[in-house]
């Protein structure tokens, strides 16, 4: 039971760092997106090591990117990944943009 307990702790701990991380990031970032958000970073083994600054915004432009764009029909069309992302990328940093952030998305990412 404890370490179940301590395992709880953790996670509702790196959620908290996560959900200050996108607060800084996005301040303006809707309440319902800023939660799946934290959630797609929790539930990312690749994220779950990354710094929580790192993991927000990576999660955050992944986020924009699959529910905001084209970006998954483009690939369903045979375009490759950075094809699709460049098709994209104006997309993304709107938003990003409406939401408060001063950091935009370059073409390499």
């Amino acid at each position: 039971m404890r370490a179940a307990g301590a395992s709880g702790t953790a996670a509702a701990g790196r959620r908290e760092r996560l959900g200050e991380a996108l607060d800084h990031l996005a301040p303006r970032l809707p309440r319902f997106e800023r939660e799946a958000i934290i959630d797609h970073a929790l539930d990312s083994p690749g994220l779950s090591v990354a710094a929580p600054g790192n993991a927000a915004w990576l999660a955050m432009v992944a986020y924009i990117r699959h529910v905001f764009t084209d970006y998954d029909a483009l690939l369903a069309e045979g375009f490759d990944q950075d094809a699709a992302r460049f098709f994209v990328i104006d997309e993304i940093n709107d938003y990003l943009a409406e939401w408060g952030a001063s950091r935009q998305v370059e073409g390499g990412e």
